[in-house]
């Protein structure tokens, strides 16, 4: 039996070139990624990781980069940072853009997840790329977005 997988699509008023670079820049991602920026070098086979703003040597989330082809798709592994080790534990990640007449249609689907995982990326994605939508498109990232990660998380519902 297959393992359950989550998948996200929203539009993006933007360019692709833009829509990639905020997914793959610390400078963008440090503005609506709950007080994180994504740290990679993007060659296939680095590792990427998800640094807290304050204080780098806190990290959440990592993985390796299995596919970076901008401004079109990016595949990662990801892996809570206690479970980066052990790769049965890692899921997967496979965003891809494509314009669809003046917008950006972004797909996330994140797979080989346990049924928590699902729960977990389904409160996390929605909130994430809403705040970087509306980064890209008013300027300004979601306010909820830019509180530590302990609080974000407590403020969802279950």
């Amino acid at each position: 039996m297959s393992k359950p997988k989550f998948v996200y699509v929203t539009y993006i008023q933007s360019s692709l070139e833009k829509v990639f670079a905020a997914l793959t820049e610390s400078d963008w991602t440090r503005q609506y990624w709950i007080r994180h920026s994504t740290v990679c070098d993007w060659r296939i086979g680095s590792q990427w990781r998800q640094e807290d703003c304050d204080d780098s040597s806190i990290v959440d989330i990592t993985g390796t980069v299995v596919e970076y082809s901008p401004p079109h798709k990016l595949v990662l592994t990801w892996a809570g940072h206690d479970n980066s080790k052990d790769l049965s534990t890692h899921s997967r990640v496979t965003i891809t853009l494509d314009m669809i007449v003046d917008a950006v249609r972004l797909t996330v689907v994140h797979e080989e997840l346990d049924e928590e995982g699902v729960k977990g990326v389904g409160r996390g994605w929605p909130v994430i790329l809403a705040s970087m939508k509306t980064l890209l498109e008013t300027g300004k990232p979601l306010d909820l977005t830019n509180c530590r990660k302990e609080a974000f998380m407590a403020s969802l519902p279950r």
